[in-house]
């Protein structure tokens, strides 16, 4: 029999990838004595986001910000709103950027979402592109935080994992595979399917157990 003490030096010895603390005494309690049935080690996360009915996509950029708004429902989720803000390279930053706000504000109030899912943070070529996705995916914030939604980000690969089964899928491919789960009748733009691709896979992620939910901000 191991006992649960031996168990407890275990885990601080070599610290089990993927096992987080809950998982470990769920595994104390498999061991002992008089259990007939195993605890479950695949379990709802404690902090696991709400399902949500309305979710708002947003891929942030300076010049294009997609966004795309669906509403779950059977036999799929349906389209309330979608489409890129769009700022002329004429544009100074700071205007630019109340434009993604002031438009971002009017979506939300217009079709009402629970929670928005937001491209998460990636490694830029420089600093100033870093910057300059920075002070894009920020002004998304603000709008959303504003007016209460639960935000969640999410990483580009695990978003084309969910949608279209490989991380690494090109544009093209993810557009197409949001107008089939969609039943769209055309392709939406780049920015726009990014941002619709966001909204499914954060559905698709608080539908089920999972040891990896999205993260909220």
């Amino acid at each position: 029999m191991v006992s649960a003490c031996f168990l407890q030096r275990l885990w601080f010895t070599i610290r089990p990838v993927g096992l987080t603390p809950q998982q470990f005494r769920l595994l104390q309690e498999r061991r002992r004595p008089g259990r007939r049935s195993p605890a479950p080690l695949m379990v709802e996360r404690a902090h696991s986001p709400a399902r949500h009915q309305v979710i708002l996509g947003i891929d942030p950029s300076l010049r294009g910000t997609g966004y795309g708004v669906i509403r779950l429902g059977r036999p799929q989720p349906e389209v309330l709103a979608q489409g890129t803000i769009a700022c002329p390279a004429a544009w100074p930053r700071s205007r630019c950027l109340v434009m993604i706000t002031d438009t971002l504000r009017r979506i939300i109030r217009e079709h009402q979402p629970s929670a928005a899912a937001v491209e998460g943070l990636f490694y830029a070529q420089n600093l100033r592109t870093a910057l300059i996705m920075g002070e894009a995916r920020g002004a998304s914030l603000v709008a959303a935080a504003e007016a209460g939604l639960e935000i969640f980000e999410m990483a580009a690969r695990k978003v084309k994992q969910a949608v279209v089964g490989y991380g690494g899928a090109q544009k093209t491919a993810v557009a197409r595979m949001v107008q089939r789960m969609l039943n769209l009748a055309e392709p939406p733009a780049p920015d726009a399917a990014d941002a619709l691709a966001l909204a499914l896979a954060y559905a698709q992620e608080t539908a089920r157990f999972s040891l990896h939910a999205p993260k909220p901000l």
